[in-house]
């Protein structure tokens, strides 16, 4: 069962690992979404179908914090503040290359190609491209590595995985977006590190905070965040 972070009767925030998926899919895999249904049913002795409401995704190969719904009013109400960009949400990558700047905003327009599940990446708008932008700051340096904390200003498909890679720092592991090697674990070092937003039915500030992930990589940056 995966780790829960956070729980009330609105909300439940769980720890998903690089491996997890959040929604079933093609592969047939049991999903985020399924498990978090088992565990309310058996902790809350629910019989019949539990309501659990999907409110943002994390692409496979990243772990971190992901947030359910568990009304139909908390769902509602996450929606529209995701929607309105009212949810802080803060990752933090590992790359090989120093950044450009140790601190900057970026601004890029994406565009999504379907049968190859990868976003393209353009300077200036083209046919069906969006726009994308997101602010990194420098944290940490190892001997090999460097750690970037991002926030993202809009939630694009592979977002932070393509503007850093255009940037010319794509993200450890990731080989889709240029990165020469694999990790072990099958993951991309990009972690969903924290959720800042009002509860959507207490209406009190709620920030929930997920562990580093496993891993000597990590461990080495442990200090380098708040």
């Amino acid at each position: 069962m995966a780790e829960i972070i956070y729980e009330d009767n609105h909300i439940i925030a769980v720890y998903k690992r690089s491996s997890d998926l959040t929604q079933g899919d093609k592969t047939g895999d049991v999903s985020l979404d399924t498990e978090v249904k088992k565990y309310i049913a058996e902790k809350y002795k629910k019989t019949g179908e539990v309501f659990l409401g999907v409110v943002h995704r994390l692409d496979r190969p990243v772990s971190g914090v992901i947030l359910f719904a568990r009304t139909s009013k908390a769902l509602e109400r996450l929606n529209e503040m995701f929607r309105e960009k009212q949810i802080k949400k803060t990752y933090l990558a590992i790359v090989k290359e120093r950044p450009p700047e140790d601190e900057a905003t970026i601004t890029h327009f994406l565009k999504k190609n379907e049968k190859q599940n990868k976003s393209y990446v353009y300077d200036t708008e083209v046919k069906g491209s969006k726009e994308a932008s997101l602010t990194y700051r420098l944290k940490g340096r190892s001997e090999k590595y460097y750690m970037i904390e991002i926030e993202l200003h809009s939630g694009r498909h592979h977002q932070i995985r393509a503007q850093m890679a255009k940037i010319g720092c794509p993200i450890k592991g990731d080989l889709k977006y240029g990165f020469p090697r694999s990790n072990e674990d099958g993951g991309i070092s990009l972690f969903a590190r924290k959720l800042e937003f009002i509860h959507p039915v207490k209406k009190e500030p709620l920030t929930i905070i997920a562990h580093f992930p496993e891993g000597d990589i990590w461990s080495v940056f442990i200090n380098s965040v708040k």
